[in-house]
């Protein structure tokens, strides 16, 4: 005796594979909103940084990324231990002329440690250029922490002059008086009596040094 096997019409084979598409379809949909969610590769390589950079070991000039319109603001950090109050600076520019911090007694400097390849210290060199030419008792030396020749770093200003002098420092063998950078740009603001009224890690304006002055002098910077 057999048995026969109920058939199922094409119709009521067709009914049962709906709900497997169906379910093959919300997976896709899913999966779709699960990858949407991610941060693309692409727009992260290509967001601009403007804080402060890490120095780089043996840094090599490249031209470096415009920076946005905007920047965060600059750290206000203590100076650092073991540090004199009263720093020695003496350099060589690089127009050959001799540049000793201890000169500038009755005036304002400020010490600008930066770099080429640091985006947010080229955004903030015209601004401290115009300090520098603007206020008489304002003068502004600008460090460059980075492993450059001479004449490499005079055609770099050809293109990004300043009115303020600059020297190249020795990565390997920094100013003594001053601690070795951990960002940059770097800036220590010098009271006219020579001691460090502040110091600023990240790029700063000229309303910040003006500000920093008005608050340590208790009168605006002229």
């Amino acid at each position: 005796m057999t048995t026969s096997v109920p058939r199922h019409s094409h119709a009521q084979r067709v009914s049962t594979r709906v709900p497997l598409f169906a379910a093959l379809a919300i997976g896709a949909v899913l999966a779709m909103a699960l990858s949407a969610c991610k941060p693309s590769t692409d727009d992260a390589s290509n967001t601009t940084d403007t804080t402060a950079v890490t120095p780089k070991p043996d840094p090599k000039p490249a031209p470096a990324a415009g920076a946005g319109d905007t920047a965060p603001p600059s750290t206000d950090t203590p100076v650092a231990d073991g540090k004199p109050e009263m720093p020695t600076l003496q350099v060589t520019t690089v127009d050959g002329k001799p540049y000793d911090l201890a000169s500038k007694r009755g005036k304002w400097v400020v010490v600008n440690f930066w770099a080429t390849w640091c985006a947010p210290c080229l955004k903030e060199m015209p601004e401290l250029s115009a300090l520098d030419a603007m206020r008489e008792q304002i003068e502004v030396i600008g460090l460059a922490y980075e492993d450059i020749a001479v004449a490499d770093m005079q055609a770099f200003l050809k293109t990004h002059p300043v009115v303020y002098p600059i020297a190249i420092i020795d990565v390997m063998n920094p100013p003594e008086d001053f601690a070795t950078p951990r960002g940059l740009p770097m800036t220590y603001l010098i009271d006219p009596a020579g001691k460090v009224a502040r110091q600023f890690l990240g790029p700063i304006t000229a309303r910040d040094i003006e500000d920093a002055i008005g608050k340590a002098s208790g009168k605006p910077a002229t």
